[in-house]
């Protein structure tokens, strides 16, 4: 028999893998409540604070415009990412087993990365939104009008899709035959294919390629944005009118640079020595930190959500006190 045959049945031999281990941070127990405690808080401010900002952008008519309407479905998409990952990690910290079903963690793979390539592609439609802003206003309504910014979010779900199709395709049918301990707190496309027991240089290769071209591609488009945005903001002749145009952007430059540092580092440097410890701090920054600090990022530093978030805030008071004073007297 030819050694490809021998392989082939030392494959089928092999019991399938049914279910993976996932290590997590391998702390003493003490450390593990900690991080516990730090993970869930952040989980949950990162929650209500997304929700926060979506109901903000559909209840409030000052903020029915483009610029809000992806900033609430950035929110979205955070809420989702974080949820893909976290409530599992948390479950295992506690967990006797670590354990994630096989198609649950090829689930989880696929929603993470189809969820986070999106989240790529709207950071690059809010630049070009703010590029249209501030280089060209007056064709700023005709231009970003309500068909145009439904196509650019549907475009960005339906780039995101084709971005992972290629690493997914590739990845599904590769086989798990042992060991089947991943040594991360997710179902990370790098350590799963670690535990292939085949060749896996084809999909790591086009693993990499959709990485590179997706992070640094639309991370290009982005700066090119904000280079015209910026000699824009430059020739204005008034300091005040300058401020008030780059403070328009300077939260979302805040978020690009948590999300294009973080995701860079962990998926498009060259594999070189054991740097796993260091792409777990980056996955969390990535995956737990950034959506957190987001909706203070959008809150703080703009006046519109903040005016909105007041009355709000005024609104719900008032009707407590509204529903106390109608309530019957002893």
């Amino acid at each position: 028999m030819s050694g490809g045959s021998v392989n082939i049945m030392d494959h089928r031999n092999k019991t399938r893998v049914m279910e993976f281990i996932l290590l997590g941070f391998q702390n003493e127990k003490e450390v593990e409540i900690l991080l516990f405690s730090a993970f869930l808080l952040m989980y949950m401010t990162s929650l209500i604070g997304n929700t926060m900002i979506i109901l903000l952008v559909c209840g409030d008519y000052r903020l029915h415009s483009p610029m809000y309407f992806f900033v609430a479905n950035l929110s979205f998409l955070e809420v989702a990412i974080t949820s893909t990952v976290v409530p599992k990690m948390l479950a295992n910290i506690f967990s006797l087993t670590k354990a994630i079903s096989f198609i649950g963690c090829l689930t989880q793979s696929f929603f993470y990365f189809f969820l986070g390539s999106t989240e790529s592609f709207i950071l690059v439609v809010m630049s070009f939104d703010r590029y249209i802003a501030i280089c060209n206003p007056l064709r700023y309504a005709i231009i970003m009008n309500k068909q145009t910014c439904i196509l650019l979010l549907l475009g960005s779900y339906l780039g995101a899709f084709l971005s992972i199709l290629a690493p997914s395709i590739l990845t599904a049918p590769l086989p798990f035959c042992g060991p089947n301990i991943i040594n991360h707190f997710f179902c990370d496309s790098g350590p799963v294919l670690k535990l292939v027991c085949a060749d896996t240089a084809l999909a790591e290769l086009a693993d990499f390629i959709s990485s590179a071209v997706l992070l640094l591609g639309s991370l290009l488009f982005t700066g090119v944005s904000y280079m015209y945005i910026i000699i824009t903001i430059l020739r204005i002749p008034s300091v005040q009118g300058r401020q008030k145009a780059f403070s328009t952007c300077v939260s979302h430059i805040t978020v690009v640079t948590l999300y294009y540092g973080s995701s860079i580092f962990i998926y498009v440097h060259p594999q070189k020595g054991d740097v796993m410890d260091l792409n777990k701090f980056a996955t969390v920054l990535n995956t737990i930190v950034t959506p957190m600090l987001n909706p203070f990022i959008y809150s703080l530093r703009n006046e519109k959500v903040k005016e909105s978030l007041r009355d709000a805030f005024s609104k719900y008071v008032g009707m407590l006190t509204n529903s106390r004073s109608l309530k019957p007297q002893k």
